[in-house]
């Protein structure tokens, strides 16, 4: 070593080593063509800067393995929401035939008088209905951590929404002895933001209040206010309940975390609810506060922007393709149901054809192309997940053909995917299970009240004129007689669909 610095002319040498742990890394060393010792300022400078550059590194170092074990829990936390989302999906499906069939099963039984087997039915569908609501949430989450939660911003009328979660959850408040207490001025008005997530959040807000309360009170109230030049509408829920510590409070937004785990025997639950509802608030540029007491009861607030800024994605068309009033048929409007699933396209037509509608359908998309250019039918409800053809190619061909364009499709599937049905021309979007009512009240909406008839006999004019009002109000459309030998009042000429007599 000696020699070859001798030949570059190096004549003095200074070489400090760097040590960590006791373990030599490296070293600092100087050199210099004039013989000589090194000043003890130059010894103390470069002992200084060895300390300084094993930290860095050391530092350098720690920074690669943190950079190296990010990206695997990267790789780690997306396959975990690929699983969660892929699971969420294959219990949806058998879900969505236990739910269907079962509501079936309880029609048949309360039509053909069964009380006995309506305790069972209902118990089936409870279970059900609740394992759907904690599925729907673990896939909430996953949609969330991986970024591709839809968000869709319309206007809409507050108080309304109030009173919905008001009547949701009447039946748990009765259950638990409580009082529920609204406080929502009829004349709020509206607010800009997503209608489902809100609701969604309010509801599970409200849930809790009652799962926590016993023989108490219940307050869900509504308002709205200018802060920092940005009017803001805060929705609380307040109730007299267990109440929670500072330290419980630090963990209720903490993803399948409750606050302690004899809540979690006692109550149940996944811990889910109110982190997915707070993100989903925080997403419209709002948040989800609490503040509470043991054993004084909490108040949950939301607090969102009234004029929620857009996201990027397409917003769903509102009332797209009402005006369209059913095919050339002159009885009730055709429904084409395209499904590969043979227990959803039983489900959906006996519901359909009781709801007054003649149902076709079709069990891939090819078939429903086919059955759509010959029938040209008032709506489609269209699945996603079919082998043959899938539903965004069928709606995409539907929507591009003229002659087809102006039929409303309705997609009903186990894929969550509303921004890309909205793009594509849905005029609606609903993941299965499907709440069968709704799908109703957006097919008469789109096809008019038509095929859903009833004969009134009653020789009491008051009776007669009572009733009629009433199922009116809900959709159906009435005849009246007075005694034995009808004649028909209503619009059509046809034998009505039902008859009552008293």
């Amino acid at each position: 070593m000696r020699d070859p610095l001798l030949k570059e002319g190096v004549r003095a040498v200074l070489a400090v080593p760097l040590l960590r742990e006791e373990r030599v890394i490296g070293a600092l060393v100087i050199r210099r063509k004039v013989a000589g010792e090194f000043s003890p300022s130059v010894v103390t400078l470069l002992q200084a800067l060895s300390s300084q550059s094993v930290l860095a590194i050391q530092n350098a170092r720690l920074f690669r393995e943190i950079e190296e074990k990010g990206k695997q829990l990267e790789v780690a936390s997306q396959l975990k929401s690929q699983f969660l989302a892929n699971m969420s999906h294959e219990l949806r499906t058998p879900l969505n035939a236990i739910i269907g069939v079962t509501e079936m099963l309880h029609e048949d039984a309360v039509d053909l008088k069964r009380n006995d087997d309506l305790e069972p039915l209902e118990r089936v569908l409870r279970a059900a209905k609740h394992l759907l609501a904690l599925i729907n949430d673990i896939l909430d989450l996953s949609k969330i951590e991986a970024g591709k939660i839809d968000i869709h911003i319309e206007s809409f009328a507050i108080a309304p929404l109030v009173t919905d979660v008001v009547q949701t959850i009447a039946t748990m408040a009765t259950k638990n002895d409580n009082k529920v207490v609204v406080a929502c001025p009829a004349d709020i008005g509206t607010m800009n933001a997503d209608q489902t997530r809100i609701r969604q959040a309010l509801l599970n807000l409200a849930s809790n209040a009652n799962k926590f309360t016993e023989h108490g009170t219940v307050t869900i109230s509504a308002g709205r206010a200018i802060e920092g030049g940005r009017e803001w509408v805060t929705m609380a829920v307040a109730d007299t309940g267990i109440g929670l510590t500072p330290a419980q409070m630090g963990k209720l937004f903490q993803d399948f975390v409750q606050a302690d785990a004899s809540i979690t025997r006692k109550y149940g639950g996944t811990g889910l609810g109110l982190a997915i509802s707070r993100r989903f608030c925080q997403m419209m540029g709002g948040d989800i506060t609490v503040a509470s007491e043991p054993g004084r009861g909490s108040t949950f607030t939301i607090r969102v922007p009234a004029d929620c800024a857009p996201p990027r994605a397409v917003a769903a068309p509102q009332d797209a393709a009402l005006a369209r009033t059913g095919t050339a048929q002159a009885g009730a409007p055709t429904i084409l149901v395209v499904d590969d699933d043979q227990t959803v396209r039983e489900v959906m037509e006996r519901h359909l054809t009781r709801e007054g509608f003649a149902v076709v359908t079709a069990n891939g998309g090819q078939e429903g192309l086919r059955l759509a250019r010959e029938l040209h039918p008032a709506a489609i409800t269209l699945d996603v997940m079919m082998p043959d053809l899938d539903g965004w190619t069928v709606l995409a061909a539907i929507k591009g053909d003229p002659e087809l364009a102006d039929i409303p499709v309705i997609l009903m599937t186990i894929v969550d995917e509303k921004n890309r049905g909205y793009a594509l021309g849905a005029t609606d979007y609903m993941v299965k299970p499907v709440d069968r009512e709704r799908l109703s009240g957006v097919l008469r909406n789109i096809c008019g009240a038509v095929g859903r008839q009833v004969l009134l006999v009653d020789d009491d004019d008051l009776m007669r004129r009572g009733m009629r009002l009433a199922l009116e109000k809900d959709g159906w459309e009435v005849g009246e007689a007075e005694n034995g030998r009808w004649r028909w009042r209503g619009s059509r000429r046809r034998a009505p669909t039902s008859s009552c007599s008293t």
